[in-house]
């Protein structure tokens, strides 16, 4: 299951970082520059998470907190520059789970993520975020691909059907699961999609595209990253 986070963020920089790094981590992250926009993605498509700002340019952080509890049950992780003790026992008490300083490391946003899930009965693994076998080598986190240390050219289709086998490398991820993932739920009937991407993928990794090594068919069912 891919879980959904809602990004709410005015700082260009911070807001690519985090929805950069949740992407890796396997998370389909929205993103949201003002208090309005927010409040519209969440009528349209509620979040699983949402990690928040305060300061947005038409209101406060605080406003969101107590529109979210109306209606929804899921963690919010406030991030931001404001250090007020006060104020953060205020967010507390309105219904964040969380709140982080920054500047801020993504690795506790993460793992305060997965605890603010856990604690609604959502377990939720560091993901896998790198990969290596034979000749193959993959890097989520920096988005670097390389077959006998050369790199290997992908496109952002190619690297996000990659990026999801390598989150659950050994294991079958079906077709239906692919496409939802990998272009949206509303194609996981275009197996089209999927034989022509992994055609292109088994081209560009694999030394016989013909008798894949790495990127296997389960017939039938779906396609296995190989890990040994």
């Amino acid at each position: 299951m891919t879980l959904r986070v809602l990004v709410v963020e005015d700082d260009r920089e911070i807001r690519a970082l985090i929805q950069a790094t949740l992407s890796v981590e396997g998370f389909e992250v929205q993103t949201a520059v003002t208090l309005s926009e927010a409040m519209a993605l969440l009528q349209h498509s509620p979040p699983d998470v949402i990690v928040l700002d305060l300061g947005l340019p038409d209101g406060e952080g605080l406003q969101l907190v107590h529109a979210v509890r109306r209606q929804l049950n899921v963690p919010i992780i406030v991030v931001s520059a404001r250090h007020q003790e006060a104020q953060k026992i205020q967010l507390l008490d309105a219904g964040a789970d969380d709140y982080l300083t920054k500047p801020f490391n993504v690795g506790e946003l993460l793992a305060r993520i997965r605890v603010a899930l856990r604690h609604r009965g959502t377990a939720l693994a560091a993901a896998v975020t790198e990969h290596a076998l034979d000749d193959l080598r993959i890097d989520l986190a920096t988005h670097a691909v390389q077959r006998n240390g050369e790199p290997v050219h992908l496109t952002p289709t190619e690297f996000k059907l990659l990026a999801r086998l390598v989150r659950s490398a050994g294991k079958v991820v079906t077709h239906r699961q692919l496409l939802a993932d990998v272009w949206g739920p509303e194609y996981t009937e275009h197996t089209h999609y999927l034989r022509l991407y992994m055609a292109q993928l088994r081209a560009k990794i694999e030394r016989d595209p013909a008798e894949p090594r790495h990127l296997l068919t389960e017939t039938g069912v779906g396609y296995r990253l190989a890990v040994e």
